[in-house]
């Protein structure tokens, strides 16, 4: 089963473009969206629901990956984006999709940005199975893995590709301190594996604890709700944009 949003933007007219000096570190063409030389941005998302764009009541139709596609649309190029993320979505799943299914693949060789969210559905269903957290650890290792597959994966189809992971927020603010003093550390365990295997695979860690957790109440409003309300997601797009244009301050 897949569940695709694309749409091609218009380009503005009478832009005025930049190139910047190419990082000889970096994956891909850097800051090829400030390139005059390619007038279309090919951008991918791969991910759960926050990549689909769930809200804290419902579901919704505009997440992170929308705001980042914008963002593209600000700096004057056409955007091809593809979101092949599905609601519900472990890391097991993806890396299915990234393995074997023809349009993701097809999608990611053509891709010059990709975002990517995941691993979250993986340690909820741990904690959700046993709330004391003692299979956390091994939801977290099995995760890990399947990501740094995924991203192995990725660069074989396409090195040039600049790819972006995102970190997470604090899903569940709202519980009693002593529940908190129990969950976090395996949040931030699991946050340090991503931000290690992005690194180890020369991609990009994206953070968002501190910036959800800047305003609980603006971002993610309902209590009972996992999700990110349309300020969240353009935060977290805020975030993803740093890093790809990281002519921001």
């Amino acid at each position: 089963m897949k569940i695709g949003k694309k749409f091609k933007s218009l380009v503005l007219v009478g832009a005025l473009l930049m190139s910047l000096p190419v990082n000889a570190f970096a994956k891909g063409p850097a800051n090829a969206a400030k390139s005059p030389q390619k007038p279309v941005i090919d951008y991918v998302a791969l991910g759960d629901s926050l990549a689909v764009g769930y809200t804290p009541f419902g579901p919704g139709d505009v997440g992170y990956p929308d705001y980042i596609a914008q963002d593209f649309e600000k700096e004057n190029y056409k955007v091809d984006y593809d979101n092949y993320a599905i609601p519900g979505y472990t890391s097991a799943q993806l890396l299915k999709d990234v393995l074997s299914n023809k349009e993701v693949r097809a999608g990611i060789k053509e891709a010059e940005y990709i975002t990517i969210d995941i691993g979250g559905i993986d340690l909820l269903g741990a904690l959700k199975a046993d709330p004391t957290g003692k299979a956390a650890p091994a939801a977290i290792a099995r995760a890990s893995l399947n990501l740094q597959i995924i991203l192995q994966t990725i660069d074989n189809l396409n090195r040039n590709a600049k790819v972006y992971v995102m970190g997470y927020y604090n899903t569940f603010p709202y519980l009693p301190a002593e529940q908190q003093a129990g969950l976090l550390p395996l949040l931030f365990a699991f946050n340090s594996k991503i931000d290690t295997l992005s690194k180890a695979n020369h991609d990009t860690y994206v953070p968002t604890y501190n910036v959800i957790a800047s305003n609980y109440p603006l971002y993610l409003p309902n209590p009972f709700d996992i999700h990110l309300s349309l300020a969240g997601y353009q935060v977290v797009a805020d975030q993803f944009w740093r890093e790809i244009d990281p002519t921001l301050p």
